[in-house]
């Protein structure tokens, strides 16, 4: 009989790692980072600061790049968009539907 309840405790704690990874994997926001718009040159948040949103009118020259990541050969930012809606981070059991 211990058996058995072990491996119920089991099931329900691996049912519960899954709710889990479904929750934070929804409410998540893309990773971003601030960068130039010409360039892709990394830049330091300031240069990017309130400019949230996909128009980047923040305080400086630079504007936050959603998702994607920076490049190891030259340093830019790469395979993300500037435009925060276009990056779905949508994970498992997540709809695509929405508001946004």
């Amino acid at each position: 009989m211990a058996g058995r309840r072990l491996r119920s405790s089991t099931v329900v704690l691996g049912g519960m790692g899954l709710l889990a990874l479904t929750i934070t994997s929804c409410g998540s926001e893309p990773d971003k980072r601030c960068a130039d718009r010409t360039t892709r040159e990394p830049l330091p948040s300031s240069e990017c600061r309130g400019g949230g949103g996909s128009g980047g009118s923040g305080g400086g020259r630079g504007a936050y790049y959603y998702g994607g990541s920076t490049s190891s050969y030259d340093g830019k930012v790469q395979g993300g968009s500037f435009d925060k809606s276009a990056v779905d981070r949508g994970g498992f059991g997540c709809s695509r539907a929405g508001g946004g």
